[in-house]
C-alpha cells in the first residue's frame, strides 16, 4: 500500500526525467530493477545545475534514491558523479553514512559524455544495454539528481513548479537560478546581465554539444531545461548547428574520405553496439541510408562527439545521422534488439577529456562557475507548455480568468495515455488557454 502511495504521489507531481529526456518518472519507477542509478555526472560542458544539486541538496538526492530502491524493488542504489565535484562528494558521503539502504557512490573521471545512461549503466553493473533497448534489460532504472530531488519532495505533496538552469555565455554573471517553469528564457538572460541584442546573439538551449538553438527569445523555462548559453550569431558552435541540413548532405558527399575517425571515437561504438557515422556518410554519398544495418544507426546517442571533434574536414556526421535515425523510425523499419559485440578494450583511452572538447568548441573562455541562487527568481508572467515529456499533451483543466497559486494543477494527464500533470508555477490569473499553453499572470505583489 506504501508503494502505491508513493505511485501515486510522483504522479500527481508531475515529475519527468530532468536531465533531458522528460520520461514521466512514476511509469519508469513501475519497472522492478536490482539496481537505481542517480545520474549527476552532467555530461555537457559549462552546465552547473546537477554538481550543485548534489552539493546543496544532498538530504533530498539520497532520500529519492532510497523511494526509488523501495518502489522498484531495487537492492542497492548509485550515484554517479565526477570524481572532480570535490563538495558534492563530501555531501553525499556525509548522508550516505547515516543510512542503512544500500546506497553508494561512483566517480568518473571529467569525459564526455559520462552522463550518458548506457555508458553510466555499464559502469555501475558491467554491462551494456542493448540496441535499441532500456537500461531495464540489465536490471537498472537510471534517474537524473534534480529528477530524484523532486521525488523526495512529492513525498511532502510539493509538486513540480520550478526548475535549476544554468545561465552562461556572453553575460556579464555566469548564474544558476531557480526559476518558475513557463518564465521566459528572455527573463534568465537579463538576470544574468546578458545582451538584449537579438540581432547579434543566439541561445542555445541546453549544453553546447546536445542543445539546439532558437531565435525565439521568449521561449518558456520547461520541466528538462538545464541550460541556457548565449552566443554570437557568428560563433563557429551557432554557424554549425544552424547551417542548412542540405548544405551538410553536400559537403559530407564531397568532403568525407572515409577516415572511420567518427566511428573510431564513437562512445557507443566502444560499448560495442556498432554505431557506425562513417558509414552513414558513405549512404549518404551513394544517395541515402537505405543499405545501412538499423543498429548502426538506432544505436546513436547523438553526443555530437564525431561532429564536433572526430571529423578532420570539420563535417557533421552526426546531423546525418541523426536524419538518418528519424528516417527510420518514421519509416518503420524492423529491427532487434541485439546485444553488444563487446566493449572495445581501448574504450577508456578513447575517452574525450571535457577540456579538449572545451577548446575544440571554442568556448573556454566561458568555463567558469555559475553559482547557483537557491531563491526563486521573480517573474510577472509565465507560459506553460501542456506537454513537457514524453507522451501525450496534458488536457487543460483552468479557464481564463480562473486564479491559481504555485502547485494548482492547470494540465491533466489524459486518459488511457503517457504523460505528466502540469502545475502553475505563481500566483496570478489565468490569462489564456491556447496553442498548447496556459499563461498565468502575476497580480499585485505576486510578480
Amino acid at each position: 500500500m506504501a508503494a502505491t502511495s508513493h505511485i501515486e504521489k510522483i504522479r500527481a507531481a508531475g515529475i519527468v526525467g530532468a536531465g533531458g529526456a522528460g520520461f514521466p518518472t512514476h511509469v519508469k519507477l513501475g519497472a522492478q530493477a536490482q539496481v537505481i542509478i542517480a545520474n549527476g555526472a552532467e555530461c555537457e560542458p559549462l552546465l552547473r545545475v546537477d554538481q550543485q544539486i548534489m552539493e546543496h541538496y544532498a538530504a533530498q538526492v539520497v532520500k529519492g534514491v532510497d523511494i526509488a530502491m523501495e518502489l522498484a524493488g531495487a537492492k542497492r542504489g548509485v550515484i554517479c558523479l565526477k570524481e572532480k565535484y570535490k563538495q558534492a562528494v563530501k555531501s553525499l558521503k556525509k548522508v550516505i553514512s547515516d543510512t542503512k539502504k544500500d546506497i553508494s557512490l561512483l566517480t568518473v573521471s571529467n569525459y564526455y559524455p559520462a552522463g550518458d545512461e548506457q555508458a553510466l549503466v555499464y559502469e555501475v553493473t558491467g554491462e551494456v544495454v542493448p540496441v535499441g533497448g532500456i537500461p531495464i534489460a540489465k536490471g537498472a532504472v537510471v534517474l537524473n539528481v534534480n529528477t530524484l530531488v523532486n521525488v523526495a519532495e512529492a513525498m511532502d505533496d510539493n509538486p513540480v513548479t520550478h526548475k535549476y538552469v544554468t545561465i552562461t555565455g556572453e553575460v556579464s554573471k555566469p548564474v544558476t537560478v531557480l526559476a518558475p517553469i513557463g518564465t521566459s528564457v528572455r527573463k534568465l538572460v537579463e538576470y544574468a546581465d546578458g545582451p538584449a541584442n537579438e540581432e547579434e546573439y543566439a541561445l542555445l538551449l541546453g549544453g553546447p554539444a546536445m542543445g539546439a538553438v532558437t531565435s525565439d527569445w521568449d521561449t518558456p523555462v520547461t520541466k528538462t531545461l538545464g541550460g541556457i548559453i548565449v552566443l554570437k550569431k557568428d560563433h563557429g558552435l551557432i554557424t554549425k548547428k544552424t547551417s542548412p541540413l542540405q548544405s551538410q548532405i553536400k559537403l559530407s558527399r564531397a568532403a568525407c574520405c572515409g577516415c572511420n575517425q567518427c566511428t573510431l571515437m564513437c562512445p557507443r561504438n566502444t560499448l560495442g553496439q556498432q554505431t557506425s557515422p562513417h558509414k552513414a556518410m558513405r549512404a549518404i554519398a551513394f544517395g541515402s541510408g537505405d543499405g545501412m544495418v538499423p543498429e548502426q544507426v538506432i544505436s546513436c546517442c547523438e553526443c555530437g562527439i564525431c561532429s564536433y571533434f572526430a571529423c578532420t574536414m570539420e563535417l557533421l556526421p552526426s546531423r546525418i545521422m541523426g536524419m538518418l535515425k528519424s528516417e527510420l523510425l518514421k519509416k518503420k523499419v524492423p529491427f532487434e534488439n541485439k546485444e553488444s559485440i563487446g566493449v572495445s578494450a581501448e574504450r577508456t583511452v578513447k575517452n574525450l577529456p571535457v577540456s579538449r572538447l572545451v577548446s575544440r568548441l571554442g568556448i573556454r573562455a566561458y568555463d567558469v562557475p555559475a553559482p547557483m541562487e537557491r531563491e526563486p527568481i521573480k517573474t510577472e508572467r509565465v507560459k506553460i507548455p501542456l506537454k513537457q515529456h514524453i507522451g501525450a499533451p496534458c488536457t487543460p483543466c483552468v479557464k481564463k480568468g480562473q486564479s491559481v497559486k504555485p502547485g494548482d494543477i492547470i494540465g491533466n494527464i489524459p486518459e488511457g495515455q503517457l504523460g505528466a500533470n502540469v502545475h502553475a508555477s505563481i500566483s496570478g490569473v489565468v490569462a489564456a488557454v491556447d496553442n498548447g499553453f496556459v499563461e498565468i499572470q502575476a497580480v499585485g505583489g505576486n510578480a
